[in-house]
């Protein structure tokens, strides 16, 4: 939250500026920590201290991606046992939501996603039901409703896009459905009819899987250590610092889950 306090901006770990330079110009730092890099300078409330018999190259995943799809089932929307989730999304981000809904107890946890190819992962991290949306031809949300007699009661935009965050509120169950943004986006203004949330459905945000860093990153590499929650399986492919470009065009076309990147002195 540091980097919101600071100047709402993400190239600078402070309000004092980056403290990067290349041949004399100032360089940006990526999101205040500059981790495509084999050096960096971050702010102290940026860092946390970790089991040292972790894997880097394992835990390294839980600095974004993994936490805050786990965090958004576990922590924000408080996905309680025996209850019945939709994920909207199977990126690493939708998957980790996938196994946080498994991780509080959901019964039946709903795989949604226009690429047929994720729903075996899907189906590693705890999803029981899959769903393309190209496959019918009234809305998810209906098919939804259909299948469940209603609604879901946890549904997880995993995506960024406000047509898919529209989707997912009107997937819930009315009374006490629940669904929560987690996909990015600040391209365009996300509406729904009042109906919606009159109707008794709650509609939240969640950053980072609303885990404080300082403490919640130790516990989910606890949690992976003690083998309660998975991060192999998200990794797909590992590359060095060399090939980054290469990285993310495999990200660009959905060739990858996570590419880890060594950024040692090969």
């Amino acid at each position: 939250m540091l980097l919101f306090r600071a100047a709402d901006r993400y190239d600078v770990m402070s309000t004092e500026d980056s403290r990067f330079t290349c041949k004399g110009k100032k360089v940006l730092q990526f999101m205040g920590t500059s981790t495509f890099s084999q050096y960096t300078v971050m702010n102290q409330m940026c860092v946390a201290k970790i089991d040292p018999a972790a894997p880097l190259d394992k835990v390294c995943l839980l600095g974004c991606g993994v936490c805050t799809g786990f965090g958004a089932a576990v922590n924000t929307a408080k996905v309680e046992p025996g209850s019945t989730c939709a994920v909207f999304g199977l990126g690493a981000v939708g998957l980790a939501a996938v196994m946080g809904c498994k991780f509080a107890g959901a019964k039946r946890i709903f795989a949604v996603d226009t690429n047929p190819d994720k729903f075996e992962k899907a189906k590693v991290f705890g999803a029981t039901d899959f769903l393309n949306p190209k496959d019918h031809a009234k809305p998810v949300s209906a098919v939804l409703a259909e299948l469940t007699g209603g609604g879901v009661d946890y549904a997880l935009e995993c995506v960024g896009n406000v047509g898919v965050m529209r989707s997912a509120l009107e997937s819930c169950v009315k009374g006490w459905g629940v669904s929560v943004l987690v996909g990015w986006t600040d391209m365009h203004d996300v509406a729904a009819r009042p109906i919606q949330l009159i109707a008794g459905r709650t509609w939240k945000g969640s950053l980072f899987g609303g885990f404080k860093s300082k403490d919640g990153v130790p516990e989910m590499v606890k949690a992976y250590l003690d083998k309660k929650v998975k991060l192999d399986e998200f990794i797909t492919h590992t590359m060095t610092l060399a090939q980054v470009n290469d990285a993310v065009d495999l990200m660009k076309k959905g060739k990858c889950i996570r590419t880890v990147l060594s950024v040692s002195p090969q």
